[in-house]
């Protein structure tokens, strides 16, 4: 009996070695190692969510900015490089909520759970903590010890894109047009700085409701007020519904990036479909979620696993 159950553990080990060294990643990585990983990280981002909502669309971008940049291997995470780019200086929250449920898992399973999973796993908890969709996150990424400002100003696609520059950042992730329509429905939560909307409400752009044009210009002045805050969906701005898509059928999207997606193309049906049907959304935006996890993670004995988030082992 001994020998059998000895046998079958040895069994067991071989099969975690095998998964680690082909790289592949699994729901289930942190059962044995750190059981109470994920209700760890869940309960950090509720916490962090019910005493500021915004703060989940904040950790969903960070590891959108994290995955188009090098891969979803919290580079994103560590101080200084990447942080000060273009597209995150000034702008990206959230690192506290994520050093803090890393001090609670180092407490618990040392050097076990990556800065890389927290972030795939905070972002999924967000969205379920404004009432959207769950979805099962694959796991089992490390932690990058290099980070990159270039590749940050080169790959994140920005507020002012047209849709062929949204189209190529996403099919140089291998992420095709549903995914491309699908993800920036997460600015159905979250708020956008002036300096991201402040041409298209001032004549930059034609195809804007002018009402809501007017409305945003009380608190987005022609100059100054750049780090002023609006609503990215004015009518349900903490809930993870569809109604961004609503909104970009009657031209209010807020960001030039958003409501190219809606004007006359070929990502208008989709646009329609999503704003008719909030199940074909959740569906196409987990699906989307699960696929941008999947860039390029650090895997098996690739990387580290970081013992504070915002810096590489000594």
């Amino acid at each position: 009996m001994a020998m059998g159950s000895a046998s079958c553990i040895s069994l067991v080990v071989l099969v975690a070695l095998a998964t680690a060294a082909t790289g592949q990643l699994s729901s289930t990585f942190y059962d044995t190692s750190c059981p109470r990983a994920l209700a760890t990280i869940k309960s950090g981002v509720a916490a962090a969510v019910s005493s500021d909502p915004r703060m989940g669309a904040s950790l969903l971008r960070l590891h959108f900015h994290d995955c188009f940049v090098q891969g979803c291997d919290a580079s994103v995470l560590l101080s200084g490089m990447e942080q000060n780019a273009g597209p995150n200086v000034g702008s990206l929250r959230g690192f506290g909520v994520i050093d803090s449920i890393k001090t609670q898992l180092e407490s618990i399973c040392k050097q076990t759970v990556s800065c890389a999973d927290i972030l795939t796993v905070a972002a999924r908890d967000s969205v379920v903590a404004l009432g959207g969709p769950s979805w099962t996150v694959p796991l089992g990424r490390r932690d990058s010890t290099t980070a990159s400002a270039a590749l940050a100003n080169s790959d994140l696609p920005g507020p002012g894109s047209s849709r062929s520059q949204l189209e190529a950042a996403f099919l140089k992730k291998n992420l095709n047009t549903v995914d491309m329509v699908a993800l920036p429905g997460a600015h159905t939560i979250g708020k956008a700085q002036c300096s991201n909307f402040r041409t298209r409400i001032y004549g930059g752009d034609t195809n804007i409701n002018t009402a809501f044009a007017t409305s945003l210009k009380a608190n987005c002045p022609q100059s100054g007020g750049n780090g002023n805050l609006a609503n990215l969906d004015t009518t349900t701005p903490n809930t993870f519904d569809n109604a961004y898509y609503t909104n970009l059928l009657s031209q209010k999207g807020l960001l030039h990036s958003d409501q190219v997606l809606f004007n006359n193309d070929t990502t208008d049906n989709t646009v329609r479909n999503f704003a008719s049907n909030a199940a074909a959304f959740s569906s196409a935006f987990t699906t989307a979620m699960i696929k941008m996890g999947n860039i390029a993670p650090l895997t098996g004995t690739q990387g580290q696993i970081r013992l504070s988030c915002s810096k590489v082992n000594s």
